[in-house]
């Protein structure tokens, strides 16, 4: 189940850290939070996640260059990478792509299609990533639930 695995969410807007950590904690997710490339350059180094959520636009490091040095280590080139960026221009997709991400989501974003995404990305990259196909159609953006 999606309890086993860890996901690290670089990012340095804490309310969009906020709403990423509660929808994917109510998936199962243990979460990790980090608002700049180096802490968390660090704790991958120490603890590899088992999935990345990356800002391009970061303080200290950017997104690109910490997508780069995951790929260029051994011990963490095979986590998959999440881009979440505001850049949304073609170049920059082909440049996120290029340096290794695994897929690009642009802001605005949809927190269920993130949800989705990870699990996407997580059913093709581990194995057992995801056991259930039924998911809950609930809407949830921080203590706000818009049930269908």
């Amino acid at each position: 189940m999606n309890q086993n695995f860890t996901i690290y969410i670089v990012e340095d807007d804490p309310y969009i850290n906020e709403i990423l950590e509660d929808n994917l904690w109510r998936e199962g997710y243990r979460i990790r939070t980090f608002g700049d490339g180096i802490k968390a350059h660090d704790a991958i180094t120490k603890s590899p996640p088992d999935l990345v959520i990356l800002d391009l636009n970061l303080p200290s490091m950017s997104g690109i260059e910490l997508c780069k040095y995951i790929r260029a280590s051994d011990q963490t080139e095979e986590i998959p990478i999440i881009m979440l960026t505001a850049r949304s221009e073609e170049i920059d997709k082909i440049i996120g792509f290029e340096v290794g991400a695994d897929d690009y989501v642009t802001k605005p974003f949809s927190p269920r299609e993130v949800v989705a995404r990870v699990k996407t990305v997580l059913r093709r990259t581990r194995p057992g990533a995801t056991d259930d196909v039924d998911e809950d159609p609930t809407l949830r953006v921080g203590a706000l639930a818009l049930d269908p």
